[in-house]
């Protein structure tokens, strides 16, 4: 098991470099200034010097070729210098730890209510194949893979915000309020537009192995033996089931900095999408990069998780590691 997690960091440290220089060649060779903001007329009341602009360019990092500028980059990233707003020209790092809390609440609420929508309602359709249940969860999982996140946020707006006034369409908090439960009102409609479409994603994903696994031997033999079929569903064949759940979980993990661009947008919720998209408009490079490693360090992370918890779910799965690498 420590030859399979050592070559496994080993893998990530890989990818991780891969990403970095990729995304930094992106950067680097896309059209335009990022100092625009300061020379445009029209972006800015203050016009700056070409020797103003010379010293920002080397402040934040502007100057040399593509080598030599990631060079530069990824040496002070690994340091904990994230480098400066182009936009605004204050500290990266600080602006991201400020939004981040907001987004991974937003996200991480999203994800366990999508597993625990998910699980009974992927047994229940796998359980009853064919059957009138199973019929009508395939079809709204259908449905919620199909459904735009941009287009049912503000569905939702408009029917529980507008008509009913039941919950606020916007913001994180109500002006004036500080309470937890003003926070999970606002919260209410963005997790529910998150959640959508990956509990439809995990619900075929358990359904499919549900089925696979009710053809197996050992559920024949178990209800041969007169142990109820729901204890057989519970105690068996969920087990089986959380395998592919746990790839997925895991593979999700990159999406609680990144999957709640457009969703944080529709609901002007102050976290890391809203950041990113205005650090898009501004072409705030620095800030993407910031955005882009931590997103891919996070779902590196998650597929590393997702790794070790299939030995806690299968020890078939640890066996076969320790022998492959023994």
């Amino acid at each position: 098991m420590k030859k399979f997690i050592v070559k496994r960091l080993a893998q990530m440290l890989i990818v991780f470099i891969t990403v970095s220089i990729f995304s930094f060649s992106i950067i680097y060779f896309s059209p335009g200034d990022p100092l625009y903001l300061y020379t445009s007329p029209a972006k800015s009341s203050y016009k700056m010097t070409e020797e103003q602009l010379n010293a920002m360019r080397e402040d934040l990092g502007l100057n040399g070729n593509v080598i030599e500028r990631y060079i530069k980059w990824a040496g002070n990233m690994l340091k904990g210098d994230w480098g400066l707003s182009v936009s605004n020209h204050q500290p990266v790092k600080d602006q991201i730890m400020e939004k981040l809390p907001n987004t991974i609440g937003l996200m991480g609420a999203a994800l366990a209510l999508s597993v625990l929508v998910a699980i009974p309602l992927g047994l229940l359709a796998g359980y009853y194949k064919n059957r009138w249940i199973d019929n009508i969860i395939s079809g709204i999982s259908y449905l919620g893979i199909s459904l735009p996140a941009f287009w049912f946020g503000i569905m939702l707006i408009i029917v529980f915000s507008l008509h009913l006034g039941l919950l606020p369409s916007a913001g994180m908090r109500t002006i004036g309020v500080t309470s937890t439960a003003d926070v999970i009102r606002h919260a209410i409609l963005p997790v529910i537009v998150l959640s959508v479409n990956n509990t439809a994603v995990f619900v075929r994903y358990i359904r499919s192995n549900t089925i696979e696994q009710m053809e197996e031997e050992y559920v024949d033999t178990a209800i041969s033996k007169g142990v109820p079929r729901i204890q057989v569903l519970k105690n068996h064949i969920l087990k089986n089931c959380l395998l592919p759940i746990i790839t997925m979980v895991g593979m999700n993990f990159g999406t609680l900095i990144t999957g709640s661009f457009i969703v944080e947008s529709v609901f002007g919720w102050p976290g890391l999408g809203t950041l990113c998209m205005s650090a898009v408009n501004s072409r705030d490079y620095t800030m993407i990069m910031g955005i882009t490693m931590l997103a891919c360090t996070v779902l590196l992370i998650g597929n590393f998780l997702a790794d070790i918890l299939y030995g806690f779910a299968d020890p078939r799965i640890k066996q076969g590691k320790e022998n492959q690498n023994g």
